[in-house]
């Protein structure tokens, strides 16, 4: 199963549609996508068609959405899962705040 992406501008929104499966050897592909957008640019990923994930992803998923990436269609499962690694990844930078995260 591949990542698949499909591109649309609604309602001043750049969205990104993703199908299949989001691996981690994908993760830095998706990265440099968003970040070929137009800095201040309203982005989301619309997570419908996404039927797989793995943890790189999920915290992948965490981080963006933490820096203001819209998830929309997002999968009860996911959303718990992103979350938890949310909330895990907040933990660890106050527990050590030494580290250095993207």
């Amino acid at each position: 199963m591949t990542l698949r992406i499909h591109k649309s501008i609604e309602k001043e929104q750049v969205i990104f549609h993703l199908a299949g499966r989001i691996r981690a050897d994908q993760v830095a592909a998706l990265r440099t996508l968003l970040r070929s957008e137009v800095p201040g640019d309203s982005l989301a990923l619309d997570l419908k068609e996404v039927r797989l994930v793995d943890r790189d992803a999920i915290r992948f998923l965490a981080q963006i959405q933490a820096n203001g990436t819209s998830l929309i269609n997002c999968s009860a499962f996911i959303r718990q899962w992103i979350l938890q690694e949310g909330n895990a990844m907040q933990r660890a930078d106050v527990e050590h705040p030494e580290v250095e995260r993207e």
